[in-house]
């Protein structure tokens, strides 16, 4: 009986009801097709920063740029682009540059025959709206040409089966809709986890740059304390200490004197 009641309702709503449901169907694929895409997307792009980011972490950009050449996911498009500036130049600017511009290039294909949902909802909307329109003109005109005892029944009849398009048009375009704001969300969802990722890579990049350049300013330090100790060493041999006795000084004059001696008579021979 019910399945009767759904085919018979179904056959009254005239032939606007067919155009409906194509519509209803073609918006139903492109919601699995899109719903499938972007649930694999999603899940490839988190298995992945889930390995690379250990190596962004460490600063080893040369297995990071490996690892992702290997792949071609969503993510590795983006980081991709901004670790090819890496080479050449490490300005954070310059890299955040090139990760934008390899997201212009990903969202539209995230947003791809997603608003043909919620089109597809607003024509079959229109489609119902217009059958019910349609239905009401023959009734009304079906209801001049009538006896006046049968126009009450006749025109009441016309006019529900004519409200079957306008049922099944909001039938179909309700679920559309809906269809419509789960991938959108999911597509926001994925947006957001790369701008994350990509934040986070520049991040691993600045901490690399920091503690590189750390390292690189505690190298001369460390040989200037070297060189100041042994300066203090010997300073502290060769001149008197506060309070020490000229006479102390005695042998240190002369040997510088000998040794400048030494430095005359070598100068004697050389000229003889």
């Amino acid at each position: 009986m019910e399945e009767y009641s759904i085919v018979d309702f179904f056959q009254k709503g005239g032939l606007f009801m067919y155009p409906i449901l194509l519509v209803f169907l073609a918006g139903l694929v492109i919601t699995v097709e899109r719903w499938v895409q972007l649930n694999r997307t999603r899940n490839v792009n988190r298995k992945m920063w889930n390995e690379l980011h250990p190596v962004l972490a460490k600063g080893d950009f040369e297995k990071a740029k490996s690892m992702i050449s290997k792949d071609d996911s969503t993510i590795s498009q983006m980081l991709g682009m901004g670790l090819a500036r890496t080479g050449v130049v490490r300005r954070r600017e310059d890299i955040e540059i090139a990760m934008e511009e390899s997201m212009m290039e990903i969202i539209p294909q995230l947003e791809k025959r997603t608003p043909y949902v919620a089109l597809l909802s607003n024509i079959a909307t229109l489609l119902g709206l217009l059958g019910t329109i349609m239905g009401l003109i023959e009734a009304f005109t079906a209801v001049a040409n009538a006896n006046p005892a049968e126009k009450a029944d006749l025109l009441s009849a016309s006019i529900s089966v004519a409200m079957n398009t306008t049922a099944f048009g909001l039938m179909s375009a309700i679920p559309l809709l809906l269809f419509h704001a789960k991938l959108t969300s999911t597509t926001g969802q994925i947006v957001d986890s790369l701008e994350m990722a990509s934040v986070k890579a520049l991040n691993s990049l600045s901490d690399f740059n920091r503690r590189h350049f750390e390292m690189k300013s505690e190298i001369p330090n460390e040989i200037t304390e070297e060189i100041t100790l042994e300066m203090q060493e010997e300073t502290e041999t060769e001149l008197p200490k506060e309070g020490q006795q000229v006479t102390d000084l005695e042998p240190l004059v002369e040997k510088h004197s000998k040794d400048h001696g030494n430095n005359e008579s070598d100068i004697k021979i050389q000229e003889g």
